[in-house]
């Protein structure tokens, strides 16, 4: 079976890219396929997002309030599948759960089969336990041979102490149910994005300090040749494999020569599936993992297209399509099916949210209709033929006696009953059916409907008028009347009509002459404003310095970091990043745009 991990950087513009979700991951050809950085939020969850035929999908979401983490991280794990019921295959889960402190609510089915000892996280406040499975970043799927874990981990600045101390509890809670499972001879698979570059050959710019970070160290300790239980499986079978990378920086266009780092990862633990006496060379990864490595086919970044860095420019000239990560897959052998077994609770097609919204189409016509105020009729009843629609859709009509009246009563004038009525509740009846028709008839000619919007508004109210006059009437009149600004002499009236009537379409026609007069003076303001913005850039373009490594004009950037210069512009060299010894890559030129000799700095 395959295994695929993969940071989408969005998973609304990944399907989008590929066309549907279904392409997406089919594109993969693998049997389980873990997304971190959804950007989803749960109430922005449609079925076109997270189900696609023949795959169960097991999600989180950021559940965190907090500014700038709402609709933030989220990850999802899709199985492939031929039956969701009564199957024996390892791809779909026999249990699953949302987060890994098992204090969400929808993970408290399945504390059985993935039991979470107290003991263990005693040292932690419910708060604390709560908060780091706030943000949606970890799914645990239970594959009865071993237990999966599709994790996002969070990433913290060099300064940000809040976000460190974050991920401190992170991984130190995590590793508690890590060692909790393995205790009871379970065996793990950890995918995912970790945000850690563990050794200095998984990182580009790899400097002095790069080795003294926390978060490398506890990776490190948690691999087998460092005393742990863990392998990390693309370094287990590619031990000097360089430039071997997953992510790149977006802003400065690194990509283009492969300046990244490996931050997503397939680690391992536990025994083999073998069953043996002699166990001292058996390991599930020597047995088991027959292949790892990256999808370097899906980078953003291909080599024909990116033969030369002066097509990034700043990323100006250039659009990279797709995640900034690239997905890393395993290949398992000899892995037996399981029991008979059906689709945990946590799936997607449990979720009443995604499954109703395939119900839309029904739920916006009912949604319609409840706000015009159309119910179901209690009869079908005939309609005169000033009516264009089916009365089907009409309900009766009651007086103020509750006493029912017939829409064919109401509208004809032959009527001895509606005749009998007040002359006020007649003309409320008659407005009201009229109103209801005439939106009934819009509803059933709406591409038609177009013209009407180009037609004068008292043709249109004299059509509207018309449409409820009576049929029995022997005085016809007219939908519509030619309009005078629309003829040859548009000041000419004709010698029947009345001198007021030639007074108001005079005034209608020199109305349409002064819209003219000031459309052709707003044309004219708006073409100066176009000159003057392009004076104001030339001026810019003229004021940007040139890198010195190249000789080529800067990028204007802005500091957005809080701090004394947040808001402060510079200019950097243009050129993507890349290593200092390609003399094609960024020269490193950097100047700060400050017009007072006070703040003037450059540094190169």
């Amino acid at each position: 079976m395959k295994i695929v991990t993969y940071n989408v950087n969005g998973l609304r513009p990944r399907v989008a890219q590929f066309g549907s979700l279904g392409n997406l991951l089919n594109s993969f050809d693998a049997d389980i396929i873990c997304f971190q950085e959804t950007k989803l939020r749960r109430q922005e969850l449609t079925a076109d997002l997270v189900m696609a035929h023949g795959y169960e999908s097991f999600f989180s979401c950021s559940r965190s309030s907090q500014k700038g983490r709402t609709g933030y991280s989220g990850v999802i794990t899709f199985c492939r599948v031929k039956s969701a019921f009564s199957s024996g295959e390892v791809a779909l889960p026999i249990s699953a759960e949302e987060g890994f402190t098992g204090l969400l609510g929808n993970s408290k089915a399945c504390k059985v089969e993935l039991p979470f000892q107290a003991e263990d996280i005693e040292e932690f406040s419910q708060d604390e336990l709560l908060g780091v499975d706030s943000e949606g970043r970890c799914v645990i799927t239970d594959h009865h041979h071993f237990v999966l874990f599709n994790v996002y981990g969070p990433r913290a600045g060099g300064d940000d102490e809040e976000r460190i101390q974050f991920k401190q509890k992170f991984y130190q809670i995590l590793q508690k149910r890590w060692e909790s499972l393995l205790h009871l001879g379970r065996r793990i698979v950890v995918v995912g994005d970790l945000n850690i570059a563990p050794f200095a050959i998984d990182r580009c710019d790899a400097g002095p300090e790069f080795d003294n970070n926390e978060f490398r160290r506890w990776f490190r300790s948690i691999l087998l040749e460092n005393g742990g239980q863990f392998s990390d499986v693309f370094r287990t079978k590619h031990p000097d494999k360089r430039e071997a990378y997953t992510c790149w920086s977006q802003s400065t266009g690194a990509e283009i020569f492969n300046f990244g780092s490996r931050i997503d990862h397939i680690l391992c633990a536990g025994s083999c599936l073998h069953e043996s006496d002699d166990m001292q060379c058996h390991s599930f990864v020597s047995c088991h993992v027959q292949e790892c490595d990256i999808l370097t086919q899906y980078k953003r970044a291909k080599p024909e297209s990116t033969l030369s860095a002066h097509r990034w420019k700043g990323g100006r000239s250039i659009k990279l399509e797709g995640s900034d990560h690239a997905p890393v897959f395993m290949n398992l052998v000899d892995v037996p099916d399981v029991s008979l077994h059906s689709t945990p609770s946590l799936s997607s097609r449990y979720v009443p949210m995604v499954h109703g919204l395939q119900q839309t189409i029904v739920s916006v016509l009912m949604k319609r209709q409840v706000s015009e105020g159309i119910e179901e009729p209690v009869e079908k009843t005939s309609l005169p033929a000033m009516f264009p629609c089916d009365n089907s859709n009409y309900p009766q009509s009651q007086d103020s006696e509750g006493s029912t009246l017939e829409l064919n009563d109401i509208c004809g004038s032959s009527s001895q009953e509606a005749v009998s009525k007040s002359g006020s509740e007649y003309a409320k009846s008659v407005t009201t059916q009229c109103n209801m028709s005439k939106k009934k008839a819009r509803n059933q000619s709406s591409q038609l409907s177009l013209m009407s919007f180009f037609k004068k508004r008292s043709n249109i109210e004299n059509g509207a008028n018309d449409s409820c006059i009576d049929n029995s009437d022997n005085n016809k009149v007219e939908t519509s009347q030619p309009d005078p600004c629309e003829l040859e002499t548009p000041t000419e009236c004709d010698n029947n009509d009345s001198p007021k009537q030639c007074g108001l379409d005079t005034d209608s026609c020199d109305q349409d002459l002064a819209k003219l007069t000031d459309s052709s003076l707003k044309k004219e303001k708006s073409n100066m404003a176009s000159l003057e913005w392009q004076r104001i850039h030339q001026l810019m373009q003229n004021s940007i310095p040139l890198c010195k490594g190249h000789k080529e004009p800067c990028v204007a950037r802005v500091v957005k970091k809080q701090g004394p210069n947040c808001g402060r512009r510079f200019y950097v060299c243009s050129r993507a990043e890349g290593p200092s010894s390609n003399p094609e890559a960024n020269c490193g030129y950097f100047k700060w745009a400050a017009s007072k000799s006070t703040n003037k700095k450059s540094s190169h």
